[in-house]
């Protein structure tokens, strides 16, 4: 909901603060005063084009503010946050400022969400769904066949929104498949020429039949194999010089013959037997090593066969390694991860007709459920119009008639070629789209015997408006916009017509914010809250400021409306009685 307008330089406004609250506020003023200006404020607030012209004279720039309570907007705080800004205590200010047009041309416009400076564009995408306005020169919301068709699926309710659910939903997932289908489908010999490089590469290693860790293993075998004869002669030598078997001098026997020496000495000197001990320990260990390093010499054993086994077994691993990986354990691990990856190639025609029979289903049911959407839509298209028609004959238009054309594609029949055909919907081919097969158009036969045209060609500006607030009034309670801004919405009506279009308004603000640029008592005495625009000269400069009313100025205004007379004593009569009766009325 908006709180607060401010307008600076913009037009005959100089400097003003439009405090808002909820319910109907009216606007009103004398011709020229600057009430559409109030108007032009907003459009450029939602980001509307900018005209340079409109920057008052002598001023730099023309500058609008509002703060938005988003307390209740959670999509619209979301937007504000992407947008970079900042939602400070429950409100956001949006602000636009127009330069003064140049010598050189027209002035800069710049946007401003929460704090942060964004792009126009921006702004409009963040201010848009804040706020409908309804005016004689506006792209109005409802004019939008989308706006349109969502307006409609609000008003059937809960059954239409559970169909359309349950549609979308499907088509999401007919989407899912078909592109499944198409990626599958398009890459079919792609696959079937990896699963063969895949069979290849799966069979030549099964040939080899390589066991995990076998390539480290036969390359120290062979390693020793190939030098038998220099590691049995190293081995021998060490054993000799370990423990002779020709007597000659050994290891074990200079240790041996200096622990006899400690020994000896071992009665006079403690730490002499402890040497003599350790040697001791020294004798057993080489002893023990003299021992392994023969035996070791003795199975060192020259096997040319084995040898050659050996080398031809790690040539036909490393020709695996080559291909596969870096090492025996890599080559296994591709062939594991391609066996699988084979399993899901080789199953590529099985899931092509699993896919095409899921695409058969999902086609049956959102034509079912496309079929049932369009019959709710046509069955509140109904009511919707039954109930707009009613509420123009109350605002000066009983001769409109309102209808709400629900429409589909036919496309004369399914294509040959398989692929994003239209949807068969009974016996129709249709086309058809994320929130179904249905077009909706709003059309409008404003006199008797006319035909029925798209509301944009069907309606002067005055019966726009009034259709819009028609609308809106059916529509109140489903609309997700919080604010609604009508300009001149009763042009050409007085009377009873008017009282009702006050009427009207008033309960369409029992849902929302409803803002009322109007020069007719009889709506502005149904206002919650009555803003007064007025314009002052000094001689040189106009100017024009914006005057909440109080009870008495309320008085004042309706009867200057009424009379254009302010004093006269009949038209504060009469002004006091359209208060009370719209008193009566809310």
């Amino acid at each position: 909901m908006l709180e607060e307008i401010r307008i600076s330089s913009l037009g005959v406004i100089e400097d003003s603060v439009l405090e808002l609250s909820p319910g109907l506020t009216v606007i009103s003023g004398e011709t020229g005063a600057g009430k559409t200006m109030i108007v032009t404020a907003l459009g450029l607030l939602l980001g509307g084009r900018a005209d340079s012209g409109a920057v008052r004279n002598g001023a730099r720039a023309a500058r609008v503010e509002g703060i938005v309570d988003a307390t209740r907007l959670t999509d619209f705080r979301a937007a504000v946050d992407e947008a970079g800004g900042e939602v400070e205590d429950g409100r956001v200010v949006l602000a636009r400022s127009v330069a003064a047009q140049t010598a050189t041309g027209a002035g800069r416009s710049r946007a401003f969400v929460g704090g942060a400076a964004v792009p126009v564009t921006t702004l409009a995408d963040v201010a848009e769904p804040l706020v409908a306005v309804h005016g004689q020169s506006d792209q109005h919301r409802l004019l939008r066949p989308r706006a349109q068709r969502d307006a409609l699926d609000r008003f059937g309710g809960a059954p239409v929104a559970d169909a359309l659910d349950r549609y979308r939903a499907l088509h999401r997932r007919l989407q899912e498949v078909e592109t499944e289908l198409d990626e599958v489908t398009a890459s079919q010999r792609e696959r079937a020429r990896e699963a063969d490089l895949l069979r290849f590469g799966l069979a030549e290693i099964e040939a080899v039949d390589p066991q995990p860790g076998e390539d480290a293993a036969l390359a120290a075998e062979e390693s020793r194999l190939g030098f038998a004869d220099t590691l049995r002669t190293a081995a021998e030598q060490a054993r000799e010089v370990l423990s002779s078997e020709d007597g000659a001098p050994d290891a074990l026997g200079a240790v041996s013959t200096a622990r006899g020496q400690l020994d000896g000495v071992r009665d006079h000197d403690a730490e002499a037997g402890e040497l003599a001990d350790r040697l001791a320990e020294v004798s057993y260990l080489l002893s023990d090593v003299a021992a392994d390093v023969s035996s070791y010499a003795s199975r060192i054993e020259t096997d040319p066969a084995r040898l050659a086994g050996v080398s031809e077994r790690r040539a036909a691993l490393t020709a695996l390694t080559r291909k596969y990986g870096d090492s025996i354990d890599e080559v296994l691990a591709w062939s594991a991860t391609s066996a699988s990856r084979l399993l899901d190639l080789d199953g590529t025609d099985e899931r092509i007709e699993e896919l095409r029979a899921e695409r058969r289903r999902l086609r049956e049911e959102l034509g079912d459920v496309a079929g049932e959407l369009s019959e709710l839509r046509t069955r509140a298209a109904e009511q919707l119009a039954a109930e707009v028609t009613d509420e123009l004959s109350r605002l000066a238009m009983p001769h409109a008639r309102l209808s709400v054309a629900v429409r589909q594609t036919d496309l004369g029949g399914a294509p040959a070629a398989a692929g994003r055909e239209p949807l068969k919907v009974g016996e129709r081919w249709l086309r058809f789209g994320s929130s179904g097969v249905d077009e909706v158009e709003l059309l409008l036969a404003a006199n008797t015997g006319a035909d029925p045209r798209a509301l944009d060609k069907g309606a002067s500006g005055g019966e726009l408006s009034r259709v819009m607030l028609a609308l809106e009034v059916a529509l109140a309670g489903t609309s997700p916009v919080p604010t609604f801004v009508f300009d001149e919405v009763d042009a050409g009506v007085g009377g009873a017509a008017a009282v009702e279009v006050g009427r009207r308004l008033a309960q369409l603000a029992r849902s929302a914010q409803v803002l009322v640029v109007t020069h007719l008592p009889q709506v502005a005495a149904y206002a919650d809250q009555h803003v007064v625009v007025e314009k002052s000269s000094d001689g040189s400069v106009t100017s024009s400021g914006l005057t909440l009313l109080d009870d008495a100025g309320r008085e004042r205004e309706l009867s200057r409306m009424l009379a254009g007379l302010t004093d006269s004593d009949t038209a504060l009569a009469h002004a006091r009685e359209l208060l009370e009766v719209a008193r009566a009325a809310r």
